[in-house]
């Protein structure tokens, strides 16, 4: 069945054309991404086929009795309302009756009324649905629906947006850019959320595993014209890939022929009758296939990196908390060249937090950080630059240098040659800062910070509204980086590509250093809920057991004894060597020799220490 046709419709902004004569159909079921590069009109195809916008030409028609619903990059939500009432602000008779229902619970003592809307839940059947209403929003990060929306962030509301669009449950799902602002769990549930056969869905995304996992149908957005491509995200790069084999032997043979055809056109500069009109008209035609820059508009990244000395960035019992919020909790590292260290864990965790500790923007309440005087940091924040919006492109960049350095030779280009391998080519560089997309505006802040060539490059979800063209260009160039990358991104694609090994933030000031990549984490975490499953498993097995079992296990060896009682002395020998270590941290003549020297005694300890306490943790229990 199908349920949306897109016919021949265009889009233009004064002399700009977006696209034009797009036709595609989406039926029942199938899950459709369209990927293009930044500036080609995504979010305004979208907005179109939506209803927020309408095509210059042709028409979208939806199949009688559809429902369709629409999630922004920036959705407006109305304010002064809760998590809870806005998420349930849809239309529809069960929504009511939850929205009835959960005032009658603030007012218990009004008893008509609390009657009233328990009789309408059940005539609705709507007990099922208020629970997975609490569960969506539960997954997004809201165990608390009572906040009003006027105190969240941009990217809270997003989820609350994203919730209530799950929650209408609508036939047909409009997204733009539905995992920026989520973190990893929450995108990982989204992803087999919408892997169900009973969703249809058309987003747009660069998220390369959604897109895998996800889609079963990707359209490309190219030089104002769409392609097809049937498969997941594997199968469009073989079809791109075939297509553009096809396309560059086409342009070589157009190449020779309008060598041909060149050559007759100088010989009839005269020749404008009504045959030779015809075959003018065929010239240029040629001329433009055999122009056609097969390497397409292409990001380039080249800068010069500052020289990196040996002692780069040290930290020494760090802590951070803001009340009985707990950030660090005194985390040690030392910073080798070349390093690619990925950060995950659940928002709220301080993952941004920990950045700017690094670079200084905000003081940490314990502990060193000695940053070596060579370090030149290029920090990529989430907010991004604050871009003049009456400003033009060419200005923004002219402020910073009129010539930026490049390569290894000294060369300088300018900021105009600079903006063309970023994309911002001719009349763009002269665009108003304020008619630029969310993802050129993300590419411009981007080469700011690159133009002052860091040897350490902090970046803060820097692949939130990029293209997929321009992440894989990115990709490269921070893969041949010689710098050191701290990276945190909600990609785990970019993450799995880029990182040597993680910091997982897990709450409460722990942060685990993780040897390996996302996906690597994700395995060893499963392998360790599985352990746990089994030893959950045991104890309840061994809940019971025969008496005369239980007389045995509960039996101490002579030997055992002995070392328990061995593990008792060592533990507090343990335990005072560490107080000693803790108080000579903090000295302030200590000199950074000693401070390396004595984290790695401290780490020693805390793992000798863990040892020990699990094997007497072991003999403990036999003697109860």
């Amino acid at each position: 069945m199908n349920y949306l046709s897109v016919e021949s419709i265009s889009k233009s902004y004064g002399a700009h054309i977006l696209f034009k004569d797009l036709s595609f159909g989406i039926a029942e079921g199938q899950k459709v991404a369209l990927v293009a590069q930044n500036g080609s009109g995504k979010t305004s195809l979208l907005r179109i086929i939506a209803g927020e916008d309408e095509p210059d030409t042709g028409r979208v028609t939806y199949r009688k009795g559809v429902k369709k619903g629409y999630l922004a990059q920036e959705p407006k939500l109305e304010r002064r309302l809760s998590i809870l009432e806005s998420v349930l602000a849809v239309d529809n008779p069960m929504t009511k009756a939850i929205k009835a229902y959960e005032k009658a619970l603030q007012h218990p003592e009004e008893t008509e009324a609390y009657q009233k809307a328990f009789d309408e839940m059940e005539r609705q059947q709507a007990w099922d649905f208020e629970a997975q209403v609490k569960q969506v929003l539960g997954k997004l990060g809201f165990d608390d629906p009572s906040p009003l929306t006027d105190k969240l962030s941009g990217g809270q509301l997003k989820r609350v947006a994203l919730a209530r669009l799950l929650i209408s449950q609508p036939d047909l799902i409009i997204m733009d850019e539905p995992t920026n602002h989520l973190d990893i769990s929450m995108i990982e549930w989204l992803e087999e959320y919408l892997s169900q056969n009973n969703i249809t869905l058309l987003m747009v995304t660069h998220d390369r595993y959604f897109l895998e996992s996800v889609c079963d149908v990707i359209l490309e957005l190219e030089d104002q014209t769409l392609y097809q491509h049937p498969g997941n995200y594997s199968r469009f790069l073989e079809r791109k890939a075939e297509r553009q084999e096809i396309e560059s032997i086409n342009v070589g043979k157009a190449r020779n022929l309008m060598r041909k055809e060149l050559e007759w056109i100088r010989r009839q500069p005269k020749a404008r009758g009504t045959k030779s009109k015809a075959r003018i008209d065929a010239f240029h035609e040629l001329k433009k296939e055999a122009t056609k820059d097969m390497r397409g508009n292409q990001l380039q990244i080249e800068v010069k990196m500052t020289r990196l000395g040996s002692k780069i960035l040290e930290i020494h019992r760090l802590r951070k908390s803001f009340g009985e919020l707990n950030i660090l909790g005194g985390f040690d590292y030392t910073f080798k060249r070349g390093e690619k260290i990925g950060i995950v864990g659940p928002n709220g965790t301080g993952k941004s937090t920990f950045l700017r500790l690094i670079t200084g923007q905000i003081e940490p309440d314990g502990g060193k950080i000695i940053t070596g005087e060579t370090v030149k940091f290029g920090f990529y924040t989430q907010e991004g630059m604050q871009l003049n919006e009456e400003k033009r492109v060419i200005e923004v960049v002219k402020e910073i240098a009129e010539y930026i350095p490049v390569g290894r030779k000294g060369r300088n280009i300018t900021a105009s040659q600079m903006l063309e391998r970023f994309l911002f080519e001719g009349d763009k560089q002269y665009t108003y800062i304020s008619k630029l997309s969310g993802g050129e505006k993300r590419r411009l802040y981007l080469l700011t910070i690159l133009m002052d060539n860091p040897n350490f490059l902090i970046l803060d979800e820097p692949t939130n509204d990029l293209d997929i063209l321009s992440l894989n260009v990115l990709e490269d160039f921070l893969d041949e980086f010689n710098g050191c990358v701290l990276i945190v991104t909600h990609d785990r694609y970019f993450m799995d590509r880029l990182t040597d090994h993680l910091f997982v933030f897990e709450g409460e000031g722990r942060i685990r250093d993780f040897p390996g990549n996302y996906t690597d984490y994700r395995q060893h975490a499963e392998r360790e809920k599985e352990l746990e499953k089994r030893r959950n498993k045991s104890l309840v097995k061994s809940v019971e057991p025969k008496e005369k079992e239980k007389a045995e296990k509960t039996k101490l060896t002579y030997a055992e004894r002995l070392e328990m009682e061995s593990l008792e002395q060592e533990l507090e020998e343990l335990e005072d060597r560490k107080k000693a270590i803790a108080k000579e941290f903090e000295e302030a003549s200590l000199n950074a020799e000693r401070l390396e020297e004595l984290s790695r005694e401290m780490n020693e300890l805390n793992n000798t220490l863990e040892e020990r306490e699990m094997r007497w943790l072991e003999l403990s229990e036999y003697e109860k």
